[in-house]
């Protein structure tokens, strides 16, 4: 029994010589370290943590929009369409029966007097127009007047109390990838706002360079025509007009009419009556050229071979503020008024901002030279007539060489009735003296009077190259 505790006392000091031993000489040393309750703890970036400093980073658009929906209106035109004609009004003499339809749209209050602006095609065939405010009161409209090319109108409104109104920002300075809200009336739903980017700007749908919209991401529906885009201050930088889509419905993208562009046409209207636009006078092809093209107006296409942005000048129209600034063809546009021309609604929408006797700054290149020359616009002197083909203000001694009192000059005759027209003795120079039975001194006045026709019908009088006057008629 001895001889067991004596074994076993062996053992546990053996045991106790081992681990000392290893501790003292083999196992390595740990500093050991002391954390304060009063050091501050460190706190290591997590996805949580990123996502909450993006919210707290991103815009506040609350104040905006406030002072946005307030100045946004309802539009409602009632307009009258014909019913279908049946057998039964046919047997009975009967004139179809006239029928309502309602259309809605919205619209901006500028100023605090009650103009307001909105969509030409939103008011288009009005019967009766109503506005109604976002405080739900409704006012009857007038409609002050409206462009069909530019697609804006102008409405005025009598309030009992000073309205509140958007003012305007200088679209031209509105950047691709700013934030925009679009403020309006999408399926009836009043005081809609939604939020976006611009995507781009100088965007033409027509594929005629006659459009210059900013496009945004922003969701515009129908019923958000003629409503506010607005920047992060709540300032008016376009008209939402139009979409892009297959189902009618928003998909992606949405058009405005820049303010720029909007405000110089209701200020036009305003103070004329109708829109004064300023035309430079040249045709113009953007660049790169490709080779039908320039087979197509004799270019040599070597000389343009390394520009690859801007507007070729093919052709200056005679007497045109191009004509008097000295432009010629062969010179490509690079700016205008300092902003960079890469393609031609760069150009346009530029221009529809200026009206008649505006100067403008273009920087040419001109045989492998930048010069920067003034330019007067002129008003329209050309037009391109229905039938007949281009015409332009005749000059006195256009007439007196036809011994024509009053008309307008063929410039160019329409490629369909070009043949017709030479075999009936009219050219480039012949006289137009009037339309429908009414003198014609200008572009303007074929415009009017065409614009004034109801009917399909047309009759015209011109003075051909022997000097005779002739009469056509047209149905």
């Amino acid at each position: 029994m001895k001889k067991f505790f004596a074994l076993v006392m062996v053992s546990v000091l053996g045991g106790i010589f081992t681990l000392g031993a290893y501790k003292l000489f083999l196992e390595e040393k740990q500093p050991v370290v002391v954390t304060s309750q009063t050091d501050t703890p460190t706190f290591l970036p997590t996805s949580n943590i990123g996502n909450l400093n993006s919210i707290l980073e991103a815009p506040d658009f609350s104040l905006a929009a406030e002072n946005t929906v307030n100045a946004v209106v309802h539009v409602k035109n009632v307009t009258l369409s014909s019913g279908q004609f049946t057998l039964q009004d046919l047997f009975s003499g009967r004139q179809p029966q006239q029928r309502a339809q309602m259309g809605t749209g919205s619209g901006v209050i500028i100023n605090s007097d009650g103009y307001i602006i909105t969509n030409n095609h939103v008011i288009k065939n009005t019967h009766e127009l109503s506005v109604t405010l976002n405080n739900n009161k409704t006012y009857t409209a007038e409609l002050i007047g409206a462009d069909a090319k530019t697609d804006i109108a102008l409405l005025k409104i009598n309030a009992d109390e000073d309205l509140p109104y958007v003012t305007f920002a200088d679209s031209d300075t509105v950047k691709v990838g700013e934030w925009v809200l679009a403020v309006g009336n999408p399926f009836n739903l009043t005081s809609t706002v939604t939020a976006g980017i611009v995507s781009a700007k100088s965007r033409d749908l027509s594929g005629t360079s006659s459009q210059s919209f900013i496009q945004t991401d922003a969701a515009v529906n129908p019923g958000n025509s003629g409503g506010a885009l607005v920047n992060t201050n709540g300032e008016l930088v376009g008209i939402n007009t139009a979409i892009t889509s297959q189902t009618g419905s928003y998909i992606g993208y949405s058009f405005a009419v820049p303010s720029n562009i909007a405000r110089k046409v209701i200020e036009d209207i305003m103070e004329y009556g109708n829109v004064q636009n300023g035309i430079l006078g040249i045709e113009g092809v953007p660049l790169p050229i490709d080779d039908r093209t320039a087979e197509r107006l004799d270019i040599d296409i070597s000389a343009v071979k390394g520009d690859t942005e801007g507007i070729y000048i093919g052709g200056v129209v005679e007497d045109s503020g191009a004509d008097k600034a000295g432009l010629k063809k062969g010179d490509i546009i690079k700016e205008i008024d300092n902003i960079k021309v890469s393609k031609f609604s760069d150009l346009t929408g530029h221009l529809s901002a200026k009206r008649p006797n505006d100067v403008v700054q273009l920087k040419l290149s001109r045989d492998g030279n930048i010069e920067t020359v003034p330019v007067t616009l002129a008003k329209r002197q050309t037009y391109n007539m229905p039938l007949v083909g281009l015409v332009k203000n005749a000059k006195a001694a256009d007439l007196k060489k036809f011994k024509a009192p009053n008309g307008v000059k063929i410039l160019e005759l329409n490629d369909r009735y070009e043949e017709y027209w030479r075999r009936n003795g009219i050219t480039e120079g012949c006289i137009v003296t009037a339309i429908n039975d009414e003198k014609v001194n200008s572009v303007d006045d074929i415009q009017r009077i065409l614009k004034n026709n109801m009917t399909s019908e047309m009759r015209i009088e011109l003075i051909n190259a022997n000097g005779e006057k002739e009469r056509y008629n047209f149905r």
